[in-house]
């Protein structure tokens, strides 16, 4: 089981800033696109009649004998909400489930980061049977709430995630997937795409375990997990055309998503820890994460 505790510790201090301006509401911890009266002053206007005396800068009108007004950005919250693949693939290698645990970890941790934004945080995991919800909230124990929900989640099946991307999307402002994008492929991406045209913020991470970016060189019997009956030898004249496939495949769904409008990042199990993945994630455009 994943140390959520030194993960929680270990994200502490993270921003995760909007991508662009939101819709003005609640007063929150990001760039709104409304204009107010808030201490981050921006820009000076001619008062105009109706205005609110009060927004008036009198030493200004003192030294020009002309009313301005103090413009500011106003800061709004961004609701944020993790949609979980838990189909059977996530839960590659069977022996360690290092995809669903890496999956997991990458989905508390942006939640907490969130979180510390004063942004409600909700989770939906897609998995057999009927996809598990927690609508955004901001209460104290929203990530205690979502931890007990990942650590009772076995995955299996071959749940679609676009419906729970759609959920997602009447709730929130900004959505982050987290899959390996092995099933609903085509439909996930519409949605997606439909998401974006709405005006959401979407994020897709893209979770990959080590062991399926460099297979063992011995001849392995393997199967697809969410269709058990397909069995394949892996010999290591298949191992090559597998790696070749699996990169120019990765590739593909990389330039799609971010085609779309989504912000894409692919995260290997094993390859670095969930908080550096998430300093990653969550760095403004244009800016590199530090370790």
């Amino acid at each position: 089981m994943p140390d959520y505790a030194a993960l929680l510790d270990a994200v502490r201090g993270i921003r995760w800033p909007a991508r662009s301006a939101v819709r003005g509401g609640i007063p929150g911890g990001h760039t709104s696109r409304l204009r107010g009266t808030s201490a981050e002053f921006t820009e000076y206007r001619p008062y105009r009649q109706g205005d609110d005396l009060g927004r008036i800068d009198w030493k200004l009108f003192a030294r020009s004998d002309r009313a301005y007004i103090r413009l500011s950005n106003d800061r709004a919250i961004l609701p944020t909400t993790i949609v979980l693949d838990a189909s059977a693939s996530m839960a590659f290698p069977v022996d360690t489930r290092a995809k669903w645990s890496f999956a997991t970890e990458l989905a508390i941790g942006l939640a907490a980061v969130a979180r510390s934004s004063a942004d409600p945080v909700g989770l939906v995991i897609a998995h057999h049977g009927k996809p598990l919800q927690l609508p955004p909230r901001t209460r104290q124990g929203v990530i205690h709430e979502m931890l007990r929900a990942v650590s009772d989640v076995e995955p299996g099946g071959s749940e679609p995630v676009a419906p729970s991307l759609t959920a997602a999307t009447r709730m929130s402002g900004r959505i982050v997937i987290i899959s390996d994008f092995l099933g609903d492929s085509e439909d996930l991406l519409a949605s997606a795409s439909r998401a974006v045209a709405g005006a959401r913020e979407l994020h897709a991470i893209h979770v990959v375990a080590s062991e399926e970016m460099d297979p063992s060189r011995e001849t392995l019997l393997v199967a697809d997990p969410e269709s058990p009956d397909i069995r394949r030898p892996l010999t290591s004249d298949a191992r090559d055309e597998y790696l070749a496939a699996f990169a120019e495949w990765r590739e593909a769904v990389s330039h799609a998503w971010s085609d779309a409008g989504v912000s894409f990042n692919l995260s290997i199990s094993g390859a670095e820890t969930a908080d550096h993945a998430i300093r990653r994630i969550t760095a403004p455009r244009g800016v590199a994460a530090i370790a």
